[in-house]
């Protein structure tokens, strides 16, 4: 187990970073009311690339600052001012043994009384912080946590965030290490038996004891002291769903000092919980980890038809993130390395999808290795228009092999019509506009392709290739 000194906190004045926005049964604050409270955090959907989908648990400080160095470059100008490291970023090396759940598992080793068979696998403070492992990130050294790395991020006009896992790393309750601003101990305020089921670094909180807010509070504070920005908290909604751990983690978040992103994965999050993550976090994942797979993609146009109802300013149902690019390092996370197994035509419908429905944008492809043929895909900037300022995001068809979502500029009233053929051979779908209500003649111009083709009155017809799609401007002709 490795210490730090102890790190003395300023005094944290507590700041609401989220809003309290009611279910849409109930009377909802006005939007100016909204944006105040939520102190123009996540306006629009986030933006950004995580390291999962490449680099698994295993991603260091000399391939994380060359993705940033590529972000700024090359994605900034287009919105994409996110990064974030993954999970486990407290073990010096996450996975270096084999387990039956999969090569490299992140799982950790521990003897029949609960201790560690390996202490050096945890990075940890004296008062049970976790803390990221120097020998992965050096400039961590020293007691400086993810400071370093945040300011040169902070330094490209970009943002910081980190992944962490739901609870109390286990061996700070093995050890019944002390809780900053408690009398209370880990051992006091851990559940042994709620343990995530894929990974089994953590146990759960339980929020009735005296100390788990604490605990919470004392991890944030340590955050916003780094200068993280952004927080995918991970193992909340995953059958169970963690009420009271993702209210400690808001209120912790509301003390600290910082505003941040919350976003809550596991999905899929039960659209009868749509209220309390609206209360309680910024994004959440409403699938389970999505891969590059057709099957996955279009369950998803249920989902997010779901959950379209609950879309809004600084709340948003997260698709998870873009599995395009090179995927799966060294064979870790899931499946071989590779390319995205997505088809061009499926590279259309995953992005037109997630710009219609306003789902957070996280790209997970290895931005240093994927082509720019690939990387066109994320700099569409009429596209990119969609997913953030667009209003009145809904599916309206999904039948017959294919599928309509429609929405609004709101802006100049013009309309957003995205048509997706889900069948296994071209065709052409077709929308009649007065199912919407839309008279008149109108100017259409094809966003992918950037250019104006016509002016139509009636129906918006195009010829796609199988599981392809086409997003269309249309434009009031004023006569």
């Amino acid at each position: 187990m490795k210490y730090i000194k102890r790190i003395v906190l300023a005094l944290i004045f507590g700041i609401s970073a989220f809003s309290q926005v009611q279910d849409k049964n109930k009377s909802v604050e006005s939007k100016s009311e909204v944006a105040k409270n939520k102190s123009n955090l996540a306006v629009t959907p986030p933006m950004g690339w995580n390291s999962f989908d490449a680099y698994d648990c295993r991603i260091n400080e000399k391939e994380f600052k060359a993705t940033v160095d590529y972000m700024a470059e090359n994605l900034l100008q287009y919105g994409w001012n996110y990064a974030v490291i993954d999970y486990i970023w407290w073990n010096p090396e996450p996975g270096n043994w084999n387990t039956p759940k999969r090569k490299g598992h992140p799982d950790i080793q521990f003897n029949a009384d609960g201790s560690l068979k390996f202490p050096k696998d945890v990075t940890m403070d004296q008062y049970g912080r976790l803390l990221p492992s120097v020998e992965r990130f050096p400039s961590a050294a020293n007691g400086k946590g993810f400071k370093p790395i945040a300011d040169y991020v902070h330094g490209k006009g970009m943002k910081f965030g980190i992944h962490i896992m739901r609870g109390i790393h286990r061996a700070a309750a093995f050890n019944g290490t002390p809780i900053m601003g408690s009398k209370a101990t880990a051992k006091d305020i851990a559940e042994p038996f709620d343990t995530c089921n894929w990974c089994n670094n953590m146990f759960g909180v339980d929020a009735s004891k005296a100390g788990a807010q604490e605990y919470y509070n004392s991890i944030f504070n340590l955050y916003a002291q780094w200068g993280v920005d952004f927080i995918k908290a991970d193992d909340t909604m995953f059958p169970p769903y963690h009420k009271e751990e993702i209210e400690m983690m808001h209120k912790a978040i509301a003390q600290c000092g910082r505003p941040m992103v919350l976003s809550l994965s596991c999905g899929e999050a039960p659209v009868s919980r749509a209220s309390h993550l609206i209360e309680n976090a910024n994004m959440w994942r409403i699938s389970g980890d999505f891969w590059d797979n057709w099957e996955s993609l279009e369950h998803n146009f249920d989902l997010l038809n779901a959950w379209s109802p609950f879309i809004g300013e600084g709340h948003w149902p997260d698709g998870d993130m873009l599995p395009i690019g090179r995927l799966s390092l060294d064979d870790r996370p899931h499946g071989k390395e590779r390319m995205s197994n997505f088809t061009v035509p499926e590279h259309y419908t995953l992005m037109s999808l997630w710009s219609m429905a306003k789902s957070p944008l996280i790209m997970g492809g290895d931005l240093l290795t994927t082509a720019e043929s690939t990387m066109k895909f994320l700099k569409n900037s009429e596209i990119l228009y969609v997913n953030q300022h667009s209003t009145d995001n809904r599916q309206v068809i999904k039948n017959d092999g294919q599928a309509v979502w429609i929405a609004t500029d709101p802006k100049n009233g013009d309309r957003f019509i995205a048509l997706f053929n889900l069948s296994e051979k071209e065709k052409e779908v077709k929308f009649t506009l007065e199912n919407e209500g839309i008279r008149g003649d109108y100017s259409v111009r094809d966003l992918w392709e950037k250019k104006d083709i016509g002016i139509i009155n009636t129906q918006i017809r195009a010829k796609i290739d199988s599981h392809g799609a086409k997003v269309f401007r249309l434009t009031k002709v004023v006569k």
